[in-house]
């Protein structure tokens, strides 16, 4: 087997752990919240101190991991989510659950902030989209498993079996990991991390998200809101100032903004991320809280949209190779704008086959977007900057993916009767309780699908804005099967002959275009 399908294949594991803990949270939320006693708020933060962890981070560790190597990074990432995987399955109340979950986001961050660097590095770029997608195909998998062994083990056993998965599944990860990969970085002497970017960067996202979260829990005018999100403005504006004007080794290199082509992707990946990330979160709360349907039935409706994520994931791949990211990728969010504008037509009373369908349709157009859009984002730098490329990727997807979640809950919440939320989320409303407020359950219903449509409406607009950026993005570099020195190493930050990096130069605006183009020479060497 060549060593660039070993590596695909041990990049998969990761991502088959990622997927199965994505989807069997979303199952396991009223199951979670009942056994902890646990309030809104801390079932809120167990969902989103994951992804605060694995935002603020992962920036800092892709530039970490271009400087000092991708494979002690990577399993370094393994073993961490392993220790947070069993630590939350030993939480016993919502706040130790809240905290363990922050250290699996940690090891987390630590696997995405590598993953597609280590592919990029051992695929040339007229073979990422076939890379990507079949790496997509393990996602859809991983995400059928753990609906189907997720729902099977809220059925017969406890819910703390949901993190202990992992760790079998973590225990191989790392063995292959540490046997298979090979490091693709050779230090070099003249890097420097960026510290003071970093500690800004982070600490002003941490408490952008921060706000945003409290904001779901507490109100926008809350004191608790504002003042975090007011105080990461500054924080976040020091970082571009320094980024800009006074870091030697920038960990986010502004340069690589003045590629269209990255620019527009980027974009595309934040609108779309957005929209949809709510998305299972709703209709599982639609499953259980309005539909009645049991857990399991509940996990198995959600299966469509991984399993044609999981056929047409290669197929977008294939594609994008063959025909550019900007159709394949356009195609994707066309349809999926068009099945979010569906799902806002659906009632009480819509047939549940209905709602699959919609969801297997969503899927075709996921498996379209996504690796073409990613191979897209990695075309548009220079190689030496993969791990760069990824963590502001990740970013701002997970950025995306934090707004989402807050936008679906304020949605919601704000348009349900005081006292309902958290029965409705949790799964234990009845029609007794909401004879006790006053209200009758038919009622309830239709004001909880008037806010879920409401969500799904904006979802469909702003993936159509997503379409838009998609298809003018231009079309990508994707050269390379004639190419003999394809590089699978990174040997130093992005420096021109006079060994400065871009962030001292002061020419750097005028010779930014040459330096991004993704040339390869035949001079370069292969490890």
């Amino acid at each position: 087997m060549e060593f660039k399908w070993k590596v695909l294949g041990v990049v998969s594991v990761g991502s088959l752990m990622g997927a199965i803990d994505s989807t069997v949270l979303i199952i396991a939320f009223p199951s979670i919240a009942r056994d902890l006693s646990a309030s809104l708020a801390e079932m809120v933060w167990a969902i989103m101190i994951y992804t605060l962890m694995g935002t603020a981070l992962v920036l800092s560790l892709g530039r970490i991991s271009d400087m000092k190597g991708r494979k002690r990074m990577y399993n370094a990432g393994f073993v961490v989510f392993v220790v947070g995987s069993a630590l939350c399955g030993l939480a016993s109340d919502g706040l130790q659950l809240v905290l363990f979950r922050g250290l699996q986001g940690v090891g987390g961050a630590m696997l995405v902030a590598n993953s597609f660097a280590i592919l990029s590095d051992v695929f040339p770029p007229n073979e990422r989209g076939r890379a990507f997608g079949m790496n997509s195909v393990v996602w859809g998998v991983g995400s059928v498993f753990g609906i189907g062994v997720g729902g099977l083990i809220l059925t017969v056993t406890d819910w703390r079996w949901i993190f202990w998965i992992n760790v079998p599944i973590g225990i191989v990860a790392t063995a292959l990991a540490f046997l298979v990969l090979r490091e693709s970085v050779t230090p070099n002497p003249k890097d420097t991390f960026d510290l003071p970017a970093a500690i800004l960067f982070t600490g002003g996202l941490a408490t952008f998200l921060l706000g945003i979260t409290e904001g779901i829990l507490n109100g926008w005018t809350a004191p608790i809101t504002v003042w975090p999100l007011l105080g990461s403005l500054p924080l976040l504006a020091a970082f571009v100032v320094w980024e800009g004007y006074y870091s030697r080794d920038p960990i986010l290199p502004f340069e690589l903004f003045r590629s269209w082509l990255f620019s527009a992707s980027l974009m595309a990946a934040v609108l779309q991320g957005i929209a949809l990330f709510a998305t299972n979160f709703l209709l599982m709360v639609y499953f259980q809280g309005i539909r009645g349907v049991p857990v399991l039935t509940a996990a198995f409706l959600l299966i469509p949209l991984s399993v044609t994520l999981s056929v047409f994931g290669p197929l977008g791949g294939r594609f994008s190779d063959r025909y550019g990211a900007r159709i394949v990728s356009t195609a994707g969010l066309v349809i999926q704008a068009g099945v979010l504008f569906a799902f806002a037509t659906i009632t009480p009373s819509t047939s549940l086959w209905v709602v699959a369908g919609y969801e297997a349709a969503l899927g075709v157009g996921g498996g379209l977007f996504f690796p073409a859009n990613t191979s897209a984002v990695m075309s548009g730098v220079p190689k030496q900057r993969y791990g760069v490329a990824a963590g502001v990727m990740m970013t701002l997807r997970n950025s995306a993916m934090a707004l989402s979640f807050a936008v679906a809950l304020v949605a919601l919440t704000t348009s349900l009767p005081a006292g309902t939320s958290a029965a409705i989320f949790g799964g234990t409303f009845s029609a007794q309780g909401a004879a006790s407020l006053g209200f009758t359950a038919a009622h309830l219903d239709s004001v909880f699908v008037g806010g879920m449509h409401t969500v799904f409406l904006v979802a469909g607009t702003l993936v159509s804005a997503a379409a838009v950026f998609s298809i003018l993005r231009g079309r990508e570099y994707r050269a390379g099967a004639t190419v003999s020195g394809h590089v699978r190493s990174v040997r130093e930050p992005f420096r021109g002959q006079d060994g400065l990096s871009q962030g001292s130069r002061t020419a750097s605006a005028r010779s930014a275009p040459d330096r991004l183009a993704p040339s390869v020479t035949g001079t370069e060497r292969r490890t």
